[in-house]
């Protein structure tokens, strides 16, 4: 083991111990979850990271959606033309390429994905999976039915997993709210895994499928962090098995599902760019006021301060307890502290052109691409919330109450997963097809 790998598992458990901290070092501590969980997440760890059957099924996994990526683009093609078309490509007219355009080329393949998932679930063929994994995660990880019901569905899909438990919103524990707000913050829903693999599908040709991985292994982590934050005290009224889906979720037909499954697609979509055109703009404000102060407060010739570089600066501990490289901490802190602010789409968009650009060794790229899954920032905060505050009124104040307890623990659940890859790392750079 090297001396990163050995930094790598000092660091899951300091952020373990944290997220006690954080909880304000509850007890009893739920030792059986902690242990549980943590058994859990470095078996998968270890089937995912080293044997050679799981790096099979990654790689036709990463396949299967990239071929999926492809056949969506004809649809955005056929609507926006050369600006769907990535750079150096042509349409089937032979136009080329006006350059990366994000609103065309990637925001079409969250509405695509959020209709095939429309009609995988309406085939009956999404539920299975969702049961089996529920099963697992409610025997293994000491959760209720319907914690383990939420966390099976957060594999898959993204805030729309609130109607799906809608039945069990009313009576789950706070502690039960906490997980399954947890659960969606850490989490990468399917609709949107397809923005992080266009910008990083060249420089990580495998990323498809380990951001399935980083979604499975983020349960585990969001288990054990949300129940050291707040211990479960009550009865859970689920506690004996597995509830059903709501059977309200399904569709007549197919045609229906696509249909509602592309229009909620277009409203995920909307609320990204809404949230990016929004967040960015004050950003830029605030990076103005603090280069005006800079001016004043700051050295000649000092850089200028900015909000990302703050961000970097209180993250870098953090960065520094994944194992990355030395010289790659600095890069890793600021893309994991303006992830916060910024969402992980920007985050993801610059690991992207970081990479291509040879700035990251495969070990850095590899546990930040784990690191970054998920949606722990602000926007993504406050969409959850007002998700399931909107099935459940009456519990709205519960959840507006853990909304910042949910965001610092799926914080720290995403940061466990890109440990655990720094853990598993030793240099096989096969792992991410290169």
């Amino acid at each position: 083991m090297s001396h990163l790998n050995l930094v790598s598992l000092v660091g899951w458990f300091v952020l373990c111990a944290l997220a006690w901290l954080l909880g304000g070092c509850r007890r009893p501590v739920p030792w059986r979850t902690v242990w549980g969980s943590t058994l859990v997440t470095f078996g998968l760890g270890a089937v995912v990271f080293l044997t050679p059957l799981a790096r099979r099924v990654l790689l036709v996994a990463n396949d299967l959606i990239l071929a999926l990526l492809g056949g969506s683009a004809r649809g955005a093609e056929f609507l926006f033309g050369p600006l769907a078309v990535s750079p150096g490509q042509t349409t089937l007219a032979g136009e080329p390429s006006v350059g990366f355009v994000l609103a065309a080329q990637v925001l079409p393949a969250v509405i695509f994905f959020a209709a095939l998932m429309a009609a995988l679930h309406h085939l009956g063929a999404i539920e299975p999976v969702v049961r089996f994994f529920g099963r697992i995660f409610h025997r293994t990880l000491e959760l209720s039915g319907a914690e383990a019901l939420a966390g099976s569905l957060h594999m898959f899909f993204g805030v729309e997993t609130a109607a799906a438990i809608r039945p069990y919103l009313g009576g789950m524990t706070r502690s039960e709210l906490l997980t399954v707000l947890t659960a969606n913050l850490a989490t990468t829903a399917s609709t949107t895994l397809a923005i992080y693999v266009v910008f990083l599908r060249d420089a990580f040709p495998q990323i498809a499928g380990h951001l399935l991985s980083a979604s499975l292994l983020s349960i585990p982590c969001t288990v054990l962090v949300a129940k050291l934050m707040l211990p479960e005290r009550q009865v859970p009224e689920t506690l004996g098995a597995v509830p059903p889906i709501d059977p309200s979720t399904r569709h007549d037909n197919l045609m229906g599902a696509l249909a509602s499954g592309a229009w909620d697609g277009l409203k995920v979509a909307a609320g990204i760019t809404t949230i990016l055109i929004a967040v960015l703009g004050v950003v830029g404000l605030l990076d103005l006021g603090l280069a005006k102060v800079s001016g004043f407060v700051l050295p000649p010739g000092a850089e200028a301060l900015s909000l990302a570089r703050i961000l970097g600066l209180l993250f870098w501990p953090l960065a520094w307890l994944l194992g990355i490289d030395a010289g790659e901490v600095a890069l890793a802190a600021r893309l994991l502290g303006q992830r916060l602010v910024l969402t992980e789409v920007v985050s993801y968009q610059e690991l992207g052109a970081a990479a291509a650009d040879g700035q990251l060794s495969p070990r850095t790229l590899l546990v930040l691409s784990y690191a970054l899954c998920g949606f722990a920032h602000l926007g993504g905060m406050a969409i959850a919330v007002g998700g399931f505050g909107a099935l459940a009124p009456d519990r709205l104040e519960d959840l507006s109450g853990l909304a910042l307890r949910a965001l610092a623990a799926a914080t720290l659940a995403t940061l466990l997963t890109g440990a655990l890859a720094g853990i598993f790392f030793h240099g096989q750079v096969g792992l991410l097809g290169l």
